[in-house]
């Protein structure tokens, strides 16, 4: 493993005179997948005519940056992650093919747990490698042969799943703020997310999920800086705040799909003898302040990986740093990305 010490730069903007290239936000599209043959889950179970929902952006060709979105995103990169899509960004749909698909078992417009065979009434059969060799059929689909992989949180637990169920496909990969396989402090953390939602379903138990999620997702010094103080009389920022987050996340996600996905990301647990078999670049990006995901045990997966090469994002914002506050990340990733040979 090598590491980078310095931030890359990104690729200069255009001239202030050049005019800004509009186009419309890029609409969501469904594929219609295993008609003529089931995907077969690693729990032994056959599964046909899955939807995956997806977004791409720029021209259509044969080779792909793949985006692989977190816990409670969705293939909208345009949505959430503006400061690495658009010219002269890391993700360039002026010069790059982007894809990005809600997982399965996701509720974004992919085949939600609840449709699958298995379907327990509490968790969903299904792995992150399931969710790699669906997303394998819909770039089969889209005519892409080659891929390069950019995944941040979930996506880059997902990201190591493809790296090993797929490695003929992917070229490089980009793995940030995401451990090789979760610890059992993260596992803790989703037992107790699934818990709430269990004790009080239709929704109240997903708030308190989210909330407890969103603790994860900071620093004490993040909240420190940003939710100190009383929000109204007599209740404090951070309350309000937390409260705010779980409401969000109940009008917009399905409490099944957070208990068959956090399933899925706790379930994954690839052996180092695994991950030296990776023989492609990966960067691996640990953030220097996540309770989450620690950065020693993001740098410790990225040990055993024989291409691999570990930066560090400094934020005081904990896990979600590398949406609020990406400091040389972008630069860091556009830079890995242009290399066509291994990393230095």
């Amino acid at each position: 493993m090598t590491a980078l010490p310095h931030p890359a730069p990104l690729r200069p903007p255009p001239p202030e005179d050049t005019p800004a290239r509009c186009s419309p936000a890029p609409r969501r599209q469904t594929a219609h997948l295993f008609r003529a043959a089931p995907l077969l889950l690693d729990c032994g179970l056959p599964v046909s005519d899955l939807r995956v929902a997806y977004h791409t952006y720029g021209e259509a060709r044969q080779e792909a940056t793949l985006v692989l979105h977190a816990l409670t995103g969705t293939s909208a990169v345009h949505e959430w992650w503006p400061d690495f899509l658009g010219e002269g960004r890391p993700l360039d749909p002026t010069r790059d093919y982007i894809v990005c698909a809600n997982v399965l078992g996701g509720c974004a417009g992919s085949t939600g747990p609840g449709e699958l065979p298995g379907w327990r009434g509490g968790d969903a059969p299904l792995t992150l490698r399931d969710m790699a060799r669906a997303g394998r059929a819909l770039l089969e689909h889209l005519g892409v042969r080659r891929v390069r992989v950019v995944g941040a949180s979930m996506g880059g637990m997902l990201a190591y799943a493809w790296l090993l169920e797929c490695p003929d496909l992917v070229e490089r990969a980009v793995i940030i703020g995401a451990p090789a396989r979760h610890s059992p402090w993260a596992i803790g953390l989703n037992t107790a997310a699934r818990g709430a939602i269990r004790a009080a379903p239709g929704g109240e138990g997903l708030k308190v999920a989210r909330m407890v999620a969103t603790l994860s997702y900071r620093s004490p010094d993040s909240f420190a800086q940003t939710q100190s103080g009383l929000r109204a009389p007599g209740v404090p920022a951070i309350t309000s705040y937390l409260h705010h987050q779980g409401e969000k996340l109940q009008a917009r996600f399905c409490e099944r799909s957070y208990l068959a996905l956090t399933g899925a990301m706790d379930a994954f647990q690839p052996t180092d003898a695994e991950l030296r078999t990776i023989q492609a670049p990966v960067l691996v990006v640990g953030i220097s302040s996540d309770g989450l995901y620690p950065a020693a045990e993001v740098a410790a997966g990225a040990g055993h990986l024989p291409r691999g090469t570990y930066w560090e994002l400094r934020s005081v914002h904990g896990h979600d740093a590398f949406l609020m506050d990406p400091g040389g990340l972008p630069g860091q990733v556009a830079a890995f990305l242009d290399q066509s040979g291994p990393p230095p």
